[in-house]
């Protein structure tokens, strides 16, 4: 009866040891993705915010949607082209 406890014992350490690595193993993938998401989220926050930045520059600030507000409406096509346009 010993001699089987004794086996079941180190089964069950066994076991339980392959258990914790894999517990491990699965948090430090999940960490090492959360990881490479947020550096890949931050390169793509840095590129909306310079692209923000840029737009905002070329067209000016105003409504979303609008060029310059509704002074733009009356211009002509070669106004539009270069005031906007070749910039």
């Amino acid at each position: 009866m010993n001699f089987i406890k004794f086996i079941l014992t180190i089964l069950g350490l066994i076991f339980g040891v392959m258990l914790v690595f894999w517990v491990l193993g699965f948090v430090f993938s999940m960490v090492w993705y959360l990881l490479w998401i947020g550096i890949l989220g931050g390169i793509a926050y840095g590129g909306w915010k310079l692209f923000r930045k840029l737009e905002d520059k070329t067209l000016g600030t105003g409504k979303a949607g609008e060029i310059d507000g509704i002074r733009d409406i009356h211009m002509s096509w070669d106004e539009y082209q270069r005031k906007y346009l070749r910039k």
